[in-house]
């Protein structure tokens, strides 16, 4: 028992409810609902829009009753008459066979004894002679006699009063019984008599459409008055091809195909074909008046199968198909034809439900097992590659076997595993996270308690060297400040946390992570804990981010104090950003430790900080940082400083602006002018650099860089009385912090 316990705990529950619902998901194909035979007979129908079948012969001819024949013939029906000279005319120019589309339930009622009958106003001796004239349905079964003429008959959906006796359409089976799996029409609508006796075949022209009303499969043989029965189709090849006896064949499965004289046609297990249709073609129809005034070409009917349907708008004989939405009833049997007889018919063998069961199991098995060891994102990759492996065998098999594989199935059922895995990884995970939470969320920072929770294998000693933006921001003259507040302490803490709330979210919005808050000081950092390949550019976006806060926060307390009539003292911060490796990792002792960045750079940024006051700037960079940042900010070059403490010197920046500032022309003057200075300066031209400090103040009405200009003239009056050594090279020894 505890082998097995053990067994399941490394299983895990999310393994074993996702097998539970592999194993639900395939009873559920097997039943097959209606929504997932949409889904897939949807499918089918893209398959058939992106690669309807492609006609290159023509091998049946649709003689159509349409507008054109009814205006100049007359309403439809026709006497009988009309239709015999139409079967005589197509004879005549050889027709292999000819198939109706139209039942002829009753007698004409233009033949000539009818009209003996029931006409008024009629001598005697004028009836005698009409009832003395061949009856219209008699010269029509005559000439179907003079050629072969297969009649349609249609399903209906009750069964007559009277039983209906008819001959054997001679249909045998090979194999298990196929009458079970065919579809059945309990009554059968048939054609008077001396027409069916006269008619080489008898066949059904009953479609029976999906739910959507789309014909997609159209059934080869079907029962109807309780026989079983050809499809007009079926019986048209039958008789094209001289078969005497049609055979069907048939597994436990159902139906699997029907055998005629040369052609073998697939079908479902209800003994349907699903027809690879191609999209309307005016070709395949001639008028039927053009055929009766022999207007038609002999070699447009020769040797063709031909059909007689209607596309007249009145008689409303229309049906919809995967790639076109509306066609005459008569094409689909045309369309049908052309398959069989080009051997471009579809198939959906009996065996894919099983095959498409098999690849669900196998595909959803291997995403159970590989999920939790590989993760989510490489199993939806490696997914999203067996995906279109799938889909691409599927569309191989349409396009070249011309076989129906539903790729629906094994996809949609994979892709509910592999949310049910990851939903379920989720939540535990989460209280996993929570559980960290708990445990050590009163006594280590918010920042490691969440990095914990996300990898608690991370609850260890040590760091790793990580290039990092760092920031210090401080705040300046806060000793006046807080003599504001000497008598309101609290006002005090209050006014520290309305200063620094909106100073860290500007921090945390640009991806960056608050190391510690040192009184008034803030120390942030960028690109650890995570990867940020932007970080000396969101560093650089956040500190501006920061004035344009101080300056909110500067414009809402100076409103409180007018109003209430107290000093207004403005809050003031400067920042310093320096670019370069650090260690960052859990720093402390076993007892307590915080995600935080140790190195020299972190130092260099505090003494930039510090040095933001003496150059009059509010943000000052060093030169890795202003190297990333220098194409899209404000950034101006100050000066070559060797900060205390540290031997190698740095080229350090101060940022003005966004790229908004460094695209105007009064900086791009304002930069180059100071550049100038900074040449000057360095190749010892006292006086140059003089004029050209005076030449800054005038084109600085904002005044950014008046206070370098007042450090460099300092500099510049006491380099002119005591000149810096030869070998000096420009840089400046800060004595302070």
């Amino acid at each position: 028992m505890q082998w097995l316990r053990r067994q399941a705990e490394r299983f895990g529950r999310a393994r074993a409810l996702s097998v539970l619902l592999l194993l639900a998901l395939a009873a559920v194909r097997i039943a097959d609902p209606a929504p997932m035979e949409e889904l897939r007979v949807r499918t089918f129908d893209s398959f058939q829009l992106l690669s309807p079948r492609v006609v290159t012969q023509r091998p049946v001819v649709i003689v159509d009753i349409d507008d054109k024949s009814l205006n100049s013939i007359g309403q439809w029906p026709w006497a009988r008459t009309r239709v015999a000279d139409l079967v005589a005319r197509l004879g005549q120019v050889g027709a292999v066979v000819i198939g109706f589309d139209i039942i002829f339930a009753e007698p004409d009622r233009l033949s000539p004894d009818v009209a003996a009958r029931d006409f008024q106003g009629l001598d005697e001796a004028t009836r005698e002679r009409l009832r003395g004239a061949p009856n219209n349905d008699q010269i029509l079964a005559q000439a179907f006699r003079q050629t072969r003429v297969v009649l349609g008959e249609s399903g209906l959906p009750t069964a007559p009063p009277q039983p209906q006796a008819h001959a054997s359409r001679g249909i045998a089976s090979l194999g298990a019984d196929p009458t079970p799996f065919m579809f059945e029409f309990p009554g059968l609508l048939r054609n008077i008599p001396v027409l069916e006796d006269a008619a080489a075949g008898l066949g059904l022209i009953s479609i029976r459409p999906e739910r959507d009303g789309i014909i997609r499969r159209v059934a080869m043989v079907m029962r109807a008055a309780g026989d079983p029965l050809p499809s007009l189709s079926t019986e048209l090849l039958r008789v094209a091809s001289n078969t005497g006896t049609m055979m069907t064949k048939a597994d436990e499965l159902g139906l699997i195909g029907i055998k005629l004289r040369g052609f073998e046609i697939p079908t479902d297990r209800n003994g349907q074909v699903w027809v690879h249709f191609s999209h309307h073609d005016p070709a395949r129809f001639v008028s039927a008046v053009d055929v009766l005034e022999g207007r038609v070409a002999a070699d447009r009917i020769a040797g063709h199968v031909v059909l007689i349907g209607t596309s007249a708008v009145g008689l409303l004989d229309t049906k919809t198909t995967p790639v076109d939405p509306v066609v005459p009833g008569v094409e689909v049997h045309a369309q049908i034809l052309e398959s069989v007889l080009g051997g471009s018919t579809l198939s959906q063998p009996n065996y894919a439900t099983a095959a498409e069961i098999l690849v669900a199991l196998v595909v959803g098995g291997a995403i159970i097992w590989l999920v939790p060891v590989f993760g989510p994102l490489v199993i939806l990759l490696l997914g999203a590659i067996i995906s279109l492996l799938i889909a691409g065998a599927s569309w191989y098999l349409f396009t070249e076997q011309r076989l129906l594989i539903d790729p629906t199935f094994p996809l949609v059922s994979s892709f509910f595993i592999y949310i049910v895995l990851v939903f379920t990884n989720y939540i535990s995970e989460q209280a996993q996270r929570r559980r960290i939470r708990s445990a050590f969320g009163q006594y280590l920072s918010p920042a490691l308690v969440e990095r914990l929770a996300k990898s608690p294998d991370d609850l260890v000693l040590g760091g790793e060297v990580r290039a990092l933006t760092v920031m210090f921001s401080d705040v300046r003259g806060f000793t006046t400040l807080s003599e504001t507040y000497k008598n309101d302490p609290q006002g005090l803490i209050s006014l520290m946390n309305r200063l620094l709330t909106p100073l860290t979210n500007a921090i945390v919005n640009r991806q960056g992570t608050i190391d510690k808050y040192m009184g008034d000081a803030i120390m942030a950092f960028w690109n650890a804990p995570l990867d940020d390949p932007a970080h000396e550019t969101n560093a650089c976006h956040a500190a501006l981010d920061m004035m344009e806060k101080i300056e909110e926060l500067n414009a809402a307390r100076r409103t409180e104090a007018e109003q209430a009539g107290a000093r207004f003292v403005p809050i003031k911060i400067g920042i310093g950003l320096n670019t370069g490796a650090c260690v960052v990792g859990n720093m402390g002792s076993d007892l307590r430790f915080d995600y935080s960045a140790l190195g020299d750079s972190v130092n260099l940024a505090s003494r930039l900080e510090g040095q933001s006051k003496s150059y009059g700037v509010p943000i000052i960079i060093g030169s890795n940082t202003a190297l990333a940042a220098k194409d899209r900010f404000a950034v101006v070059e100050l000066d070559f400083i060797r900060v205390k403490g540290k031997n190698e010197p740095e080229i350090v920046y101060a940022v003005f602006g966004r790229d908004d500032l460094l695209h105007s022309a009064e900086f791009q003057k304002l930069r180059n002018l100071n550049s100038e200075m900074l040449t000057k300066y360095r190749n010892r031209d006292w006086d140059g650099a003089l004029r050209s400090i005076e030449m800054i103040r005038a084109a600085d009405p904002d005044k950014r860089l008046a206070e370098c200009c007042n450090i460099y003239a300092r500099r510049l009056a006491a380099f002119k009385d005591e000149p810096p050594a030869a070998d000096w090279d420009g840089v400046f020894t800060l004595t302070t912090k």
